[in-house]
């Protein structure tokens, strides 16, 4: 497993090691030691236990989005595209971090088999680029409703570089994301 930082610190690509012969391939999707061990050696913190697994499959251009948790139900996420092609996007929402309002935009595919690692403290999104993509994701923490919160995917403040020349099929609830600005942010 090899971790490589992103343009902010806290936000790393996992690419595991992957075996491949005329028979196919073999990779270990998750060892809890060999990625904390990573982490720290990166000289970032051992998230907590992952507790959820989702699990979402998403027709060409659905994007889904930005969504977090507020304390005390924040969510960290390693993610994780199994089959098709996406887009995903985290977002920096720490107002004391000095990458605040900062985002990164990374290509997940069944192909290059990484993943994201995206710690508490950040939006996430994502746009699937292929039919039947599917998106799996380890959390943190579980699920909380009255904890939710989501920003709204084309906030002009931060001008994500969603791709213009895809038509994107986004859910009432994620239209009804508030601006960054008016945002519970961490």
């Amino acid at each position: 497993m090899k971790l490589v930082r992103t343009d902010i610190p806290d936000v790393v690509i996992v690419e595991p090691a992957v075996f491949a012969d005329a028979r196919g391939w073999f990779m270990e999707s998750f060892n809890e030691k060999r990625f904390h061990d990573a982490l720290l050696a990166m000289g970032l913190p051992v998230p907590r236990a992952f507790v959820q697994d989702n699990h979402s499959s998403s027709r060409k251009g659905v994007l889904r989005g930005l969504h977090y948790q507020l304390n005390p139900h924040a969510q960290g996420k390693l993610v994780r595209v199994v089959r098709g092609a996406a887009l995903d996007v985290a977002v920096d929402i720490r107002r004391d971090s000095p990458t605040f309002g900062k985002w990164v935009l990374v290509e997940l595919t069944e192909a290059n088999q990484k993943m994201l690692w995206i710690p508490e403290g950040f939006a996430h999104g994502f746009i699937a680029l292929e039919d039947n993509t599917e998106f799996l994701y380890k959390t943190t923490d579980y699920y909380a409703k009255d904890c939710e919160r989501c920003i709204m995917w084309n906030d002009e403040t931060l001008a994500i570089a969603w791709p213009e020349n895809l038509e994107k099929v986004i859910s009432e609830k994620d239209e009804q994301g508030v601006a960054f600005s008016a945002a519970d942010l961490f």
